[in-house]
Parts: C-alpha cells; sequence; structure tokens
C-alpha cells in the first residue's frame, strides 16, 4: 500500500511540467505569428469598448504569467506535503527497523538459550535413566538375595520348629510313664520313625550322652524325672528353642533390614522418575519455545528487510523527485522572467505603431475566414447540445466571441484536443489503479476478517479448554485429598486393630501355655498316682483314691479343651490380623497408586493449562494485531471510495462521451484548417 501511494503522488504531481521552455516559445512564436500576420485587429466586447489585438496578446500573457506564479506556488505546497510526509515515513520505518533489530536481537539471545537449556535437560535426564537403571538394579539383586534368605530361613526354621515340637512331644511321653534308660532310648528310636524333626534330636542326644562318663549305671524309676532323659532332653529343648529364636530373629532383622533398603531404593526411583519426567516435559517446552522463536526469528528478519527496502525505495525516490522539483523551479522561474520581458517587448510603442500599417488587411482576412468560423461554432454547439458537454459549449462560447484568428482557433482545438486526450489517459491509469487497488484491498480485508473469525473462535476453545482443566484440576486435588484423608484415618483403625490383634494373640497363647503347663503338672501327678494303685492293689480293703478323673478325661480333659480354645482363638485370631493387613496392604497400595496417578494427571494438566493460557495470550495478541490490519484495510478502503466508487458516471460511459468530443472536435479543426489553406 505504501508504495502504491508513494508512486501515485509522485506521479501526480512531481512529473517535470513538459517542456516548459518549449512552452515558452510556443507562446512568443504565436505572439509574433499574431502580430506579424496582422491579427491583430480591432475587436469589440459586449461593452462596446475597442480592444486591439495587441492589447489581446498582453492580456493573454499577462493570464499565462499570473498561472505560472500561481503553478510555482502550487508545486511549492505539494512538495512540502510530500516532503512531510516522507520524513515522517523514514522516521517511522527507522523506528520500526530499530525495534526489529532488537527484537531480532533478543529472539536470538532467547533461542540460544533455551537451546542452551533444552542441551542441560537433555543430560540431566540422561543422568537420571542411568542412575535409575542402576537403582533397579539393585533392587533387583537385593530381592534375588532376600528370596534366597528367607527360602533358606524357611528350610532351617522348619526343621528346628520340628526338632522343638518333637521334643515337646517326647518330654510329655516319657513325663507320663518311668522309663529306665534302655527303655527311653528304645522308644525315642521308635519316635524317630513316625515323629518330623526327631532325628536331629536323637542326634543330640547321642553327641551330649557321648560326652558324658561312659559305664555309670543306669537309675532307678524314681529317679528318672530329675536326672536322667528328661532333663537332658529339656536342655536339648531349650537349645533348639534358643537357635530357632536366633533364627527367627535374624530372619526379622534381615527382613527389616531389606524393608529399608527396598523402601529407599523405591522412593529414590519413583522421586528420579517423578524428576526425569518434569525436566523431560521442561526440555519439550524449551524446543518448543525454541522452534516458536525461531518462527518469530524469520518473520522479524524478513519484516525487517520489507521495513529496509521500503525506506531505501523512499529515500531513493524523494532524491529523485527532489531533484525534479529544483529543476522545475528553476524553469518556470525562467519561464516567468521570459514571459515579463516578452509583455514589456509587446507593450512598447513599436509593436504598438505596427498595429495601424495592418489593421485594414487583417479586417478583410476577418470578412475572408468568418464564415469557416461560423460553421466550426455551429458543429460545436450541436454536438456539445447532443452530448452534454460542457467542454464543447464552452469552446463553441469562445470561438463565437473570439476574433478571426484561425491559427489561434486552430492552436486552441488542438490543445483542447490534446487535453481530453490526456485526461482520457489519466482516467485510465486512474481507474487501473483504482482497479488494483480496490482488488488488493478486498482481498486483504477478507483475509484479515476471516483471520478475526479464525483467532475469535481459537480463542473462545482455549477459554472453554482452560476452564474444562481448572475444574478438572480442582477435581484431582480434591479427590487426593480425600484419599489421604482415607488413607491416614485407615492406618489409624489399623494400628489400633493391630494392636488390639496382637494384645489378644499375646494374652491366648499366654492362656494356652498356663493351661498347657498346668495339664503337665496334672497328668505328672496322676500318672504317680496311677503306678501307686499298682502297687497297693493286693490291699482290697481300702479303694485307692485317683483324682478328679472320670473315663472322659476329668479336669485334665476340661483344661485341654480350654487349651485348645486359646490355641483355636489364637489361630483365628492370628488369621484375622493376617487378613487384615493384607487387606490395609491392598488398600494402601491401590490408593498410593490411584493418589500417584491423579499427581501425575493433575501436574500434566497444570502443564497443559499453562500452555493453553500462553497460547491464549498469544492469539490475543495476534488477534489484536489482525484487528489493527483490519482497521488500516477499512480505513484505506473509504480513502478509495471518493475517487473510485462514488461516481455518477460510469467509466466506459466516460470514455464513449470523451471520444465523441474528440470526434467533434477533429471535425471543427478539418473545417477551420480546409478554409485556412484555402
Amino acid at each position: 500500500l505504501k508504495p502504491l501511494r508513494l508512486e501515485f503522488l509522485a506521479r501526480a504531481c512531481f512529473d517535470p511540467p513538459i517542456h516548459a521552455a518549449m512552452k515558452l516559445t510556443l507562446v512568443l512564436s504565436a505572439a509574433a505569428s499574431l502580430l506579424s500576420c496582422s491579427h491583430a485587429l480591432v475587436l469589440t466586447n459586449r461593452a462596446g469598448t475597442k480592444v486591439t489585438p495587441t492589447q489581446q496578446v498582453i492580456n493573454m500573457m499577462t493570464e499565462l504569467k499570473a498561472k505560472g506564479v500561481k503553478m510555482v506556488q502550487e508545486e511549492q505546497k505539494t512538495f512540502t506535503i510530500y516532503d512531510e510526509w516522507v520524513d515522517d515515513e523514514s522516521k517511522r520505518l527507522a523506528f520500526d527497523i530499530q525495534d526489529g533489530a532488537a527484537k531480532i536481537e533478543e529472539l536470538i539471545s532467547f533461542i540460544t538459550k533455551a537451546e542452551s537449556d533444552a542441551k542441560e535437560l537433555g543430560s540431566q535426564v540422561a543422568e537420571l535413566d542411568a542412575e535409575m537403571a542402576k537403582l533397579t538394579a539393585e533392587k533387583k539383586e537385593a530381592t534375588e538375595i532376600r528370596n534366597e534368605q528367607h527360602t533358606e530361613y524357611l528350610k532351617i526354621s522348619q526343621d528346628y520348629s520340628e526338632s522343638v515340637d518333637a521334643l515337646k512331644r517326647a518330654i510329655q511321653v516319657m513325663s507320663a510313664e518311668n522309663f529306665d534308660r534302655a527303655q527311653a532310648a528304645v522308644l525315642l528310636q521308635r519316635m524317630s520313625t513316625t515323629v518330623p524333626g526327631m532325628e536331629p534330636v536323637l542326634a543330640a542326644l547321642q553327641q551330649q550322652q557321648q560326652a558324658s562318663e561312659p559305664g555309670a549305671p543306669e537309675v532307678a524309676a524314681y529317679e528318672f524325672q530329675a536326672g536322667g532323659i528328661v532333663e537332658l532332653l529339656n536342655s536339648l529343648l531349650d537349645k533348639f528353642s534358643g537357635e530357632l529364636a536366633d533364627v527367627e530373629s535374624a530372619e526379622s532383622n534381615q527382613a527389616h533390614e531389606f524393608n529399608l533398603v527396598e523402601l529407599h531404593l523405591t522412593n529414590t526411583i519413583e522421586k528420579d522418575t517423578s524428576d526425569r519426567d518434569e525436566k523431560s516435559q521442561a526440555k519439550s517446552e524449551k524446543l518448543a519455545a525454541s522452534a516458536k522463536a525461531q518462527g518469530e526469528l524469520s518473520e522479524t528478519k524478513a519484516a525487517k528487510a520489507d521495513d529496509e527496502a521500503l525506506k531505501q525505495e523512499i529515500e531513493t525516490t524523494f532524491a529523485v523527485k527532489k531533484s525534479t522539483y529544483e529543476q522545475n523551479q528553476v524553469v518556470r522561474a525562467d519561464e516567468l522572467t521570459a514571459i515579463s520581458k516578452a509583455l514589456e517587448i509587446i507593450s512598447s510603442p513599436e509593436v504598438s505603431g505596427s498595429y495601424s500599417e495592418h489593421i485594414n488587411f487583417l479586417q478583410v482576412a476577418r470578412s475572408i475566414h468568418r464564415s469557416a468560423k461560423d460553421q466550426a461554432v455551429s458543429l460545436l454547439q450541436r454536438r456539445a447540445a447532443a452530448l452534454g458537454s460542457k467542454t464543447l459549449a464552452s469552446l463553441a462560447s469562445s470561438l463565437a466571441t473570439a476574433a478571426p484568428a484561425f491559427d489561434k482557433i486552430i492552436g486552441m482545438i488542438e490543445t483542447l484536443i490534446d487535453k481530453l486526450k490526456e485526461e482520457a489517459a489519466a482516467e485510465a491509469d486512474h481507474k487501473a489503479w483504482c482497479d488494483e487497488q480496490l482488488k488488493a484491498n478486498k482481498l486483504k480485508r477478507n483475509t484479515k476478517t476471516a483471520k478475526v473469525d479464525e483467532l475469535n473462535a481459537k480463542i473462545e476453545g482455549l477459554s472453554a479448554d482452560i476452564l474444562e482443566m481448572g475444574a478438572t484440576i480442582a477435581k484431582l486435588s480434591e479427590e487426593q485429598a480425600e484419599l489421604t484423608k482415607a488413607m491416614a484415618e485407615a492406618t489409624e483403625l489399623r494400628e489400633k486393630e493391630k494392636a488390639e490383634n496382637l494384645d489378644t494373640i499375646a494374652d491366648s497363647a499366654a492362656g494356652a501355655d498356663a493351661v498347657k503347663r498346668a495339664i503337665v503338672v496334672l497328668k505328672e501327678f496322676y500318672s504317680s498316682q496311677a503306678a501307686a494303685f499298682l502297687q497297693q492293689k493286693q490291699v482290697p480293703e481300702m479303694a485307692a483314691y485317683k483324682g478328679m478323673q472320670s473315663s472322659k478325661g476329668g479336669i485334665v480333659g476340661m483344661l485341654e479343651v480350654i487349651e485348645s480354645d486359646f490355641l483355636r482363638f489364637q489361630a483365628e485370631t492370628e488369621a484375622a490380623e493376617k487378613a487384615a493387613a493384607t487387606e490395609y496392604a491392598e488398600f494402601m497400595e491401590i490408593s498410593q497408586v490411584s493418589k500417584k496417578q491423579k499427581h501425575e494427571e493433575e501436574f500434566k494438566l497444570k502443564l497443559d493449562k499453562d500452555q493453553a493460557e500462553f497460547e491464549k495470550e498469544e492469539t490475543i495478541k495476534d488477534l489484536r494485531s489482525t484487528e489493527e490490519e483490519l482497521g488500516m484495510a477499512n480505513q484505506y478502503f473509504e480513502y478509495l471510495k471518493p475517487s473510485c466508487l462514488q461516481v455518477h458516471v460510469s467509466w466506459e460511459e466516460r470514455v464513449a462521451k470523451r471520444k465523441e468530443e474528440v470526434a467533434a472536435l477533429k471535425e471543427a479543426y478539418a473545417i477551420l484548417d480546409e478554409k485556412s489553406k484555402a
């Protein structure tokens, strides 16, 4: 738009006048011709005052001089406006170029930093990947070692548990009857075939027997429980129980240590994974921002180059037009000087005196050519009335009142023909320019309007997305808070339930152990009473008292039922505790996974929301810029309307009318030229 405006203004206002010196020569030649050919006859105006031909020439040259002065002033005024416009445009473009250079420097700095940050983030992501791989391998190795330790523990624990159970059964059996050493050895040997874990007991028993003094006499039956095999078995029971406790303690320590290591590795891996995802996301954002900045950099460089080229073109064109203007001013000044000298010459007495010598001859010439002038005037009047042409009517009126100087009249017609041709050419150029400008302006207005609609739709879509993401983020945050609260409540309830279960298990175990010891005491007592009854059964006069027992078991049977109830309640509580712990662990695992997923989704949505808000701001900036460009296009369209659209007669009609006017002038010219030659 600006180059076209510049070109139009320059072409319209600052083309040099068509041979100003030649125009002066023609004027002076015409004046000399009028004088030399004796066209200076006396004329009578409407007021009845006589005007000599010499005076008429002087009047014409005075008018020409005044016109020249006016043209000089108009050209000076036009150049002043043009000069101010060039100065304003040059300053504006210089500011735009300066702003573009600053923006280019800023974008280059931003791109360099963004790429450097992306490279650094990529290195950090690679380091985190390597560390995560290392930690994962360590966790896998620790898990394998722990599995091996647990497998070994299960095997050893089973062996010790079976041995302890076997010892307890052996002690219980041997405590019920009095056996000598040989009978006890046979019984233990027989139990080894049916009771699991008895073989290690026999081996340990043999080692301890071999360590004692050889050849010791067998103890009596009544000494059996005090220092015999039962005492040895009890010592073995204590030994195996202690070793089992040590194995279980070692297993517990190893499990606790593994849990700590596993928890540390898991937390570290999760933290590294989260950091890695954040850095990877940040890297992607940096690369995206760099790519966008590179696009803006290309656009800014192109706009800066266009501004520089336009500024150069404006300044170059201005220099050419300024040179032309200065030359025009010199030529116009010389022209006015020459016209002034010519007026001085024509106004001299020598020229005025020549008038009286040629007046009679000119009167004769006037009478000869009057009929040709009348024919031309009549033709022009008819054509002016038919075409409604003010130009032809004005020329006919001028010819009717003018002196019959054919050369001057023919010159007027030629000048008018040339003027009409020039107007036609100028109007054609103006129409082509209008068509081009209107087409380009319409295309620009349509493009910018479509862009504005597109940007408005994009802004509305982004606003809806931002609102939706904000609601989703709030919902996810609320759900995470609810999960955290539920997990805290579940943990509190689990700890309370676990404490109650552990107390119940401990009470049941203590009750079962107390009942078990009571049963042992009672069984020992009843066993000793049964043996005494066998020794005294030959005295029938008094029945022996065996204690409060019946065929169904008596108090011992009742205690055994109580013991089984304690053991059953303990087992049920342990099973319930295990099930509750499993259920709690599953709930916590599911809740933690769900909370993590919701946190990651919330984090991603926040990033997407920030990106959407950034895109919305950039789109709003683009919309404002596009609306500004659309407003400028609409303003230019309003500027084009008066000269290009708001016309009362179509361009085709004006062209046709001008052709007919030119044809009428040519016909009048032919009439006058033919009579002149005659």
